[in-house]
């Protein structure tokens, strides 16, 4: 069964934008209150109140007793806006519902058990379905539905038509996937270190010899072994002659 939760609001004569930032500065979120043709109500709820009711509770299918101006309606969140960045809830929808109707919400589903292709074969569960659409009355509203998935091996898989909901009515197609056992993923291989990688030679700069000005390269030079050039000869000074005192060549 759905877990119940109370909680308090009052009347919010003003609204838009403007009225709402100072129902947040004030500690207050605003709210509305609407269903079975009545009119929309604004109102405001106390933020710590609030988010100590939806502590370890499932928002979706939790019933609120909502209480405004000493009059309870039994109601169901149907949105929840929370802040771009922080956590902190800016928003709430409420729905008002009659025990003898029955609402359409959805429940979250959780797998019980570890896979037998987890245990023993390195597997990885996959869950791909976390919620389910049923139509049920309030009082038989469950709190979450469960899946046992102990016995799926590895390429095993659960679907729809697998659940079971007492009292409700399941309204997604029976062959959605909700959780299957994949194999183990492979490991990623390691980059090659700089060591063994290819070195990748450097281009060559090639540029044009101006007249009179000797080539970096000599032009008769043979190629080596492999297609490389042979070292070039350094130059080398002539030697003068030892001269004389009177600057004579001796």
């Amino acid at each position: 069964m759905a877990q119940t939760v109370s909680l308090a609001a009052t009347p919010r004569d003003k609204t838009g934008k403007g009225a709402a930032r100072q129902a947040r500065f004030a500690k207050q979120v605003p709210a509305v209150l609407y269903g079975h043709g009545r009119p929309t109500q604004p109102l405001m709820v106390d933020a710590l109140s609030l988010e100590k009711a939806l502590t370890g509770v499932e928002p979706a299918s939790t019933l609120i007793e909502l209480t405004v101006d000493g009059k309870m309606s039994r109601t169901l969140i149907r949105e929840i806006q929370r802040h771009p960045i922080r956590p902190d809830i800016i928003h709430v929808d409420f729905y008002e519902i009659h025990a003898h109707e029955k609402i359409t919400l959805e429940v979250p589903v959780h797998l019980v058990g570890t896979p037998d292709g987890v245990r023993n074969a390195g597997g990885v569960l996959d869950q791909v379905l976390r919620e389910v659409k049923i139509e049920v009355l309030p009082e038989h509203i469950p709190d979450r539905v469960e899946l046992d998935v102990t016995n799926l091996k590895i390429g095993d898989s659960l679907h729809v038509r697998d659940l079971s909901i007492p009292n409700a009515v399941i309204l997604n197609g029976p062959d959605l996937t909700i959780a299957t056992v994949v194999p183990p993923r492979a490991e990623e291989v390691a980059a090659p270190t700089p060591e063994a990688a290819t070195e990748v030679a450097e281009p060559e700069l090639i540029r044009k010899v101006r007249e009179g000005e000797e080539g970096e390269e000599g032009e008769g030079e043979a190629p080596t072994e492999g297609g490389a050039k042979a070292p070039k000869a350094e130059k080398t000074e002539k030697a003068e002659k030892p001269k004389g005192k009177e600057g004579k060549e001796s």
